[in-house]
């Protein structure tokens, strides 16, 4: 019987992000957009994260394609976002097509109103199990830190208490 990593790693608390790239085809740029919560910091010397997503997604071939994403780590009030990302391609372009975000000044990659953003450009891939881990080079960051970050824990998302909200109950 193998183990039920799944079941373990329930436990684990994550923050909850959003990956972002693009395909040009034809001289048509068409967007897409992902829920994720594997993101990790690598390195700080270069500054490097790494983030895992399904092989044979056509969001991981269109990052491998583009060799550059944004990364927007949501806060508590992104939920509903983070639901409609988590879909399928197709179930999540209407909701891509309504992003308030902007292309990133260095990759073009949009960059949702957030309290942090990276932008990243490819410096190394792997193949690992049924996943494709993806190290970026951060070339950019942006940070407002306006509110409790989302959490994702035991299959479902959470918002962090704020400490001052801890001190007053």
């Amino acid at each position: 019987m193998s183990p039920d990593l799944r079941g373990a790693m329930r436990n684990f608390a994550t923050g909850v992000c959003v990956a972002t790239t693009y395909a040009d085809h034809e001289g048509i740029r068409r967007h897409d957009a992902v829920t994720l919560n594997s993101l990790t910091s690598v390195s700080l010397d270069p500054p490097l994260v790494s983030m895992s997503l399904r092989r044979g997604s056509q969001f991981l071939d269109d990052l491998l394609a583009t060799k550059q994403w944004a990364i927007s780590i949501l806060d508590s009030d992104a939920e509903s976002l983070a639901r409609r990302l988590a879909r399928s391609r197709e179930d999540r372009a209407e909701a891509v097509a309504a992003l308030d975000a902007t292309p990133g000044p260095v990759t073009g990659a949009l960059m949702l109103d957030a309290q942090s953003n990276l932008e990243c450009v490819l410096w190394d891939s792997f193949d690992l199990g049924d996943h494709t881990m993806v190290i970026g080079e951060v070339v950019t960051t942006g940070v407002r830190d306006l509110q409790p970050p989302l959490l994702f824990l035991h299959g479902t998302f959470h918002q962090l208490a704020t400490a001052a909200t801890t001190k007053e109950s």
